[in-house]
């Protein structure tokens, strides 16, 4: 009665190690490239297909479920030393140089040249002086009869 389903698990077992060995080896190409998501998830996977391969353990077959296993850790210990081996040969970038704008030769000036400040660089500042106000004279010249002259402020 102990063997009645051996013949239904053992198929179990064989496609659970299968699914164990096929994910070893997505865990161990996602290890090697530095994908910490992708090899979670083919290890999350592993452990489905390694659950199955225990069901071989009904009929009496252990070894599915020691492939499975030995698989994992072959593809742990492959995938960290690819990753090595990537990160030794990764092509380096190398630096981008700035290119420098090629300088614009200017004449000097000799004395025979005159030299014109230009508007655009002279500086303007701006003081109290120069800021036109509002006298009492010429808010009460606006409020006279229309027609007559503004008086001029003093």
């Amino acid at each position: 009665m102990f063997r009645d389903l051996a013949e239904f698990f053992l198929p179990i077992g064989y496609v659970g190690v299968a699914i164990a060995v096929l994910c070893a080896i997505v865990a161990a190409i996602a290890l090697a490239r530095g994908a910490a998501g992708a090899s979670g998830g083919a290890v999350a996977v592993w452990l489905v297909g390694a659950m199955l391969s225990l069901a071989s353990g009904f009929a009496g077959m252990w070894i599915p479920a020691l492939i499975s296993v030995a698989a994992l850790i072959v593809a742990l210990v492959a995938g960290g030393l690819l990753r090595g081996v990537v990160n030794a040969f990764a092509a380096r970038p190398e630096p981008v140089r700035q290119a420098r704008p090629a300088p614009v030769p200017t004449a000097a000036p000799s004395a025979t040249t005159p030299v014109v400040a230009s508007a655009l660089t002279a500086a303007t500042t701006v003081t109290e002086t120069s800021i036109p106000t509002a006298t009492t004279a010429t808010v009460a010249a606006s409020n006279a009869a229309p027609g007559a002259q503004p008086a001029l402020a003093a």
